[in-house]
């Protein structure tokens, strides 16, 4: 129950994203890595062509030649002829992950001294990035990152998955970051300057990680630098097209997380305070204070803002409010249980160093 109070707070306590004071941004390169044609592509990728940079690159990456997500960067380069995009084709493997591979591919094409790793599924606001490249102005900045929201498409699954991200994931960052911790990257986005990413090592560093974007936050932490997190959100495309796919994408995060921060990740269990409260009733035999408790849970609940869900009656939302805190609690459960996770149709399991060995 206090969970939920703190972080319905914490998400009603947002501030607003500053108005930086560039007069203009330094010369930037963004890294989108690519994998087949997502919904959407073109209107995603569109608002990074679309950032007010005088000087911007963004170099596109695919493994294969003929992948489809090509199509989308050539209608941009059409409609964007000033602007230089460029593509990385390379089918070159140089570690277990592959999207730390094609950024490998993509970095001898980057020529500013200013990167930013984006993913390719999310849409960005027109000030992101002032966002993202003003803190890096600072000294003793490693990294800025940004949190994201879920947009999801028609269906109950997808719907699901976003409340995944804006009402466990999100509160749980902001909670975190209220409470002065910067142990976080989050893989829509990370900034960082070149001479930065050059004295971790480069990408060759995270090349085996299945927490890539994790694990540069933290290298960047071990050389002194602070990580930054922008006010600046993004959005990103939730397509969940069956209950499968919903349950092996959420646990691949979950087992992610476990990785990275096992202590942490096993006391997350209080951030799931539907379903324990309602076993704290049943264990109690329902007595008047539990039944209070989880109403007042429940109100919290309520009250953390997802604006997919908002869209339904509040009956409507109660119910999915429980199966998704039911679901959540199920899952993270469920995630003690191996340490295989899928990614785009292979599978890996996951050494407690964050290394990904792939399964036949």
């Amino acid at each position: 129950m206090s969970y939920a109070i703190i972080a319905c707070l914490a998400v009603r306590a947002r501030r607003a994203p500053q108005a930086h004071k560039l007069t203009a941004l330094p010369p930037t390169t963004i890294l989108i890595p690519l994998c087949g044609a997502e919904r959407d592509l073109h209107q995603c990728l569109r608002t990074f062509c679309e950032q007010p940079c005088r000087d911007l690159q963004i170099v596109f990456g695919v493994r294969d030649p003929h992948d489809p997500a090509l199509g989308a960067v050539r209608r941009l380069q059409r409609e964007f002829p000033r602007l230089d995009l460029q593509i990385a084709a390379n089918p070159a493997q140089h570690g277990t992950s592959a999207k730390v591979s094609n950024l490998l591919n993509m970095i001898p094409l980057a020529r500013c001294d200013y990167l930013v790793i984006a993913d390719g599924d999310v849409r960005v606001p027109p000030d992101y990035l002032q966002g993202v490249i003003a803190p890096l102005l600072e000294g003793g900045v490693g990294i800025v990152t940004c949190l994201y929201r879920g947009c999801p498409r028609p269906g109950l699954w997808s719907l699901l998955g976003s409340m995944f991200i804006n009402e466990w994931f999100m509160p749980a960052a902001r909670v975190a970051a209220l409470s002065g911790s910067r142990e976080f990257a989050f893989g829509a986005t990370i900034a960082l300057r070149r001479q930065t990413l050059e004295r971790i090592g480069g990408f060759s560093a995270i090349a085996d990680q299945l927490p890539d974007d994790y694990r540069l936050g933290e290298l960047t932490r071990r050389i002194g630098l602070r990580t930054v997190l922008s006010e600046v959100e993004v959005e990103t495309g939730v397509d969940e097209p069956e209950f499968g796919a919903l349950v092996r994408h959420e646990l691949r995060w979950l087992r992610t997380m476990r990785t990275v921060r096992p202590l942490g990740y096993a006391c997350a269990g209080i951030t799931l305070g539907l379903p324990l409260t309602a076993l704290a009733s049943l264990l109690a035999g329902g007595s008047e204070a539990t039944t209070v408790m989880i109403a007042i849970t429940l109100m919290a609940r309520l009250m953390i803002n997802s604006a997919p869900r908002n869209k339904h009656s509040l009956l409507t939302q109660l119910w999915l409010v429980v199966l998704n805190d039911c679901l959540m609690f199920a899952l993270w459960c469920w995630s003690f249980a191996t340490r295989q996770v899928h990614w785009r149709h292979a599978r890996y399991r996951v050494a407690r160093d964050g290394t990904a060995y792939p399964i036949a």
